[in-house]
């Protein structure tokens, strides 16, 4: 066998292990949240009484999707786009850094469902977020062996924000990314294109205008 022919095998090879690990990693950790004890928080309780709780210990599915006319925000607000040239550029350790459109990014397979974002201490609500898997997307790509985070970045500038998350809560699909909440486009102020959704963390760590990904080697 060529040494050409050993390498692309042993490339594939590798490659299969990377996805196998990412599925199990996602598994594991949705097992390890299932057994965590959570406060169930009933229908029609107010948001506005969630603001200082941590969302990790919270069972929210009975929760109502807040209406878009009560949702507040933080932090920057203003970020015009010219979709035309607007890219999502995912990178790190991949085999196929890549660049991303928006109209790719919206035909991609739905995720959607209803996740509270808190900004500790000043304001809750629960969006019904619609996106896509980052996970999924990843797996495209392909990993390289040992990663161990992504690293989420919104536009450079003094007021740039990335934050990290470990692979398995990112294959868990706990962490995915956002173009459209309750029904309608995802507001300019509130992140458009696309911003980072985040459960069980709290509002400091969401991403608004996300357009890298860095995949982190370990």
């Amino acid at each position: 066998m060529s040494t050409r022919r050993l390498a692309v095998k042993l490339a594939l090879a590798s490659g299969a292990v990377a996805l196998l690990l990412f599925s199990n990693l996602g598994n594991g950790l949705n097992k390890v949240l299932a057994q965590v004890k959570r406060r169930i928080v009933g229908k029609g309780t107010p948001v506005s009484d969630l603001m200082v709780a941590n969302p990790a210990k919270l069972d929210t599915s009975l929760l109502e999707t807040t209406p878009m006319g009560a949702f507040d925000v933080m932090g920057q607000t203003v970020y015009p786009v010219d979709l035309a040239n607007w890219r999502l550029e995912v990178g790190g350790s991949v085999r196929r850094p890549v660049s991303f459109t928006y109209d790719e990014l919206i035909a991609r397979p739905v995720l959607e469902r209803n996740v509270l974002l808190i900004c500790y201490g000043f304001f809750a609500y629960n969006g019904l977020w619609k996106g896509f898997s980052v996970a999924e997307l990843l797996k495209e790509v392909g990993l390289l062996p040992g990663v161990s985070h992504v690293k989420f970045s919104g536009p450079e500038g003094l007021r740039r924000k990335t934050r990290k998350f470990a692979i398995a809560e990112v294959a868990s699909d706990k962490i995915f990314i956002a173009y459209g909440v309750n029904d309608e486009r995802l507001p300019e102020r509130h992140g458009f294109p696309m911003r980072l959704v985040a459960e069980d963390h709290k509002g400091e760590r969401w991403v608004k205008y996300v357009n890298r990904l860095t995949v982190i080697g370990g």
